[in-house]
């Protein structure tokens, strides 16, 4: 992907499907222009199957010079002494869950590579890690480590913003990381910037592999989802504004989490939440056909038997695929209870191609759902997730997000066209540098 400068137009352009956006870099002659419009979302209200007759308005957007700069919020008194020391406990478990892993993996030319290449990449990006790093372990507005279950890692953050007047709407996040290495601080960049924004994020830990499969996965995701929904009113939270979002290997775990809550809820069993108190769901750089991914995943060093460990073995690709579930005419009912559904994806994203968003959406739609897809021109896996953030300004994906949960809220959305833009946390050189050597 070619990085963008510091000042630059994008555009959006209708692609033929009427679900399906992709940004794309406007003209060079367009940057002296010296206009700033925020971009509007009328796509919040075009959801459905039938085409529309009406063109989507062009809209254009311009990302903030890299000198504009806003206070990185880390205000409020340091932790006590006692909650710090839950650092070291999650360190040595992360680690001993990481010499497990390798016992599977082997120690092979391909991995040793991978693992410099990790390592090699978050050193690049190692500046933004210890800002953010530095916010969620002192910051008096992260409630780190609350319990939501009985089971290893079952354990979420809270995100509160500054501003405690009113309800606020709430973004449970289930983080990504291959099924292996995911955790929940990994959502502590996407915490602090919508807590800026007046929107509360918890973000949801569950078992990984080996420690769990994906059934225990699905499970965890459940139970935090759970807590959330009956739980978040008490710290400000609005009910009736819950928005469920998982990235990467999260968006599957939560796409399988929400339809299979569905099936449950159209099965008429009990259960401690319902999908319809989930606003909308957003998916990033999710995978929601296994039968697709398991080849590609094995070039890219993911090899077949491990994920089909992960997976419960080969017999239950399909259960844990939700565009096949969705695809079976018995499950037609538990399609219909889902909220709408959108997904965010990059065109340039080589460890799960966009056509698993593009693909899934439209099995939704073509089952009854509501659902789109919005796609970015360039970006890959991890730019709409680290690189684009740590950039500074404004990016594309985080104001659509902005303007999807604030939709109807004329006040936040009042305040988010005056909103300063976030600050550079990464030099840009090194921003391009880890895109080249991330293993991801």
């Amino acid at each position: 992907m070619k990085n963008a400068a510091a000042l630059l137009f994008r555009s959006e352009h209708d692609s033929s499907s009427d679900a399906t956006r992709i940004f794309m870099p406007s003209s060079s002659s367009e940057i002296d222009s010296g206009i700033e419009k925020k971009p509007l979302i009328p796509r919040t209200t075009s959801y459905g199957t039938s085409n529309s007759s009406s063109k989507q308005k062009q809209r254009r957007r311009r990302v903030a010079s890299e000198t504009s700069i806003v206070t990185l919020s880390l205000g409020g008194s340091r932790q006590s002494f006692g909650r710090m020391t839950i650092a070291p406990s999650e360190t040595f478990l992360i680690t001993r869950l990481t010499f497990k892993l390798l016992t599977y993996l082997g120690v092979g030319y391909r991995w040793i590579m991978r693992f410099l290449a990790l390592g090699f990449y978050a050193f690049l990006l190692m500046p933004g890690f210890i800002q953010v790093g530095y916010y969620y372990f002192y910051s008096s507005r992260i409630r780190r480590s609350i319990v939501y279950g009985d089971q290893p890692r079952n354990r979420l953050d809270l995100y509160l913003p500054e501003n405690k007047n009113g309800a606020k709407p709430v973004v449970a996040f289930i983080t990504g990381g291959a099924w292996i290495i995911g955790y929940k601080a990994w959502g502590s960049l996407l915490g602090l910037q919508l807590s800026e924004r007046d929107i509360i994020v918890a973000c949801i830990d569950y078992r990984n592999f080996p420690q769990g499969t994906i059934g225990e996965m699905v499970q965890d995701a459940a139970q935090g989802i759970s807590f959330v929904c009956n739980n978040i009113a008490d710290y400000g939270g609005d009910p009736n504004r819950i928005y469920l979002m998982g990235q990467s290997a999260g968006a599957h775990i939560a796409s399988c989490t929400l339809l299979q809550q569905a099936m449950k809820q159209s099965a008429g069993e009990t259960t401690s939440w319902s999908v319809s108190q989930v606003k909308s769901y957003f998916g990033l750089s999710g995978g929601y056909n296994l039968f697709n991914l398991v080849d590609h995943f094995h070039s890219r060093g993911l090899y077949r038997s491990i994920f089909l460990s992960v997976m419960e073995g080969e017999e239950s690709l399909y259960r844990y695929s939700p565009e096949m579930v969705v695809k079976d005419p018995n499950t037609r009912h538990a399609v219909s209870l889902l909220p709408p559904i959108i997904l965010f994806h990059g065109t340039d994203d080589y460890s799960i191609p966009s056509e698993a968003s593009t693909s899934f959406a439209e099995t939704l739609r073509n089952s009854g759902a509501q659902s789109q897809s919005i796609l970015y021109e360039g970006k890959t896996h991890t730019d709409l997730f680290l690189q684009d953030p740590m950039r500074g300004g404004r990016d594309d994906m985080f104001e659509d997000l902005i303007a999807l949960i604030h939709a109807g809220d004329a006040e936040a959305l009042a305040r988010d066209v005056s909103a300063p833009p976030r600050r550079r946390l990464v030099p840009e050189c090194m921003l391009r540098l880890a895109r080249k050597v991330s293993p991801f």
